[in-house]
């Protein structure tokens, strides 16, 4: 079914995106023994570890949905029966989750289009690009859009398990 192919393509992102958290740790690394030991500090460090970050952080958000990550407040449905709180949460897909993910995508696909044709770059020592973040802000929005609604399909469709208290 569908869910499975997106299930499967936020779980490829994320395992992929995860490999950046090593790599701006080592950059990271790399400008405190600079600073510190050789006394010669970077210029870029600060600049590129911030926006991988950025990146990171933002292309996680589907990942993090399709493992039931993302913080819950369930005090309404823990009290329900788990058919009603199933349709509860589908309605919280409908009414809160899928407006949401849409005009995330939506206004992030415009703010980086706006990034690129004006070539804006950060403001430090070392002047990155910034639209391939916005960019990324951009997909981000479309897999969570897409993880959003494979979660959905699985609670009409009956094929996930509503998280229970512990």
């Amino acid at each position: 079914m569908i869910f499975r192919f997106i299930d499967g393509l936020n779980e490829v992102v994320g395992r992929i995106v995860s490999v950046v958290a090593v790599v701006f740790a080592a950059i990271i690394i790399y400008d405190v023994f600079m600073r510190y030991v050789l006394n010669d500090p970077t210029r870029w460090a600060f600049d590129v570890t911030k926006q991988l970050y950025g990146f990171y952080f933002v292309m996680l958000g589907g990942y993090a949905l399709r493992h039931q990550a993302h913080v819950r407040v369930d005090l309404v449905t823990e009290t329900l029966g788990p058919m009603i709180r199933r349709w509860v949460e589908a309605a919280g897909y409908i009414i809160f989750f899928f407006p949401f993910a849409w005009v995330f995508m939506t206004r992030s696909y415009e703010f980086a289009m706006r990034s690129y044709a004006q070539g804006e770059t950060t403001y430090g020592s070392v002047q990155l690009p910034v639209y391939p973040l916005k960019m990324a802000m951009a997909v981000a929005a479309g897999l969570l859009l897409l993880q959003g609604i494979s979660e959905f399909l699985k609670l009409v469709l009956n094929r996930q398990e509503i998280p229970s208290d512990a």
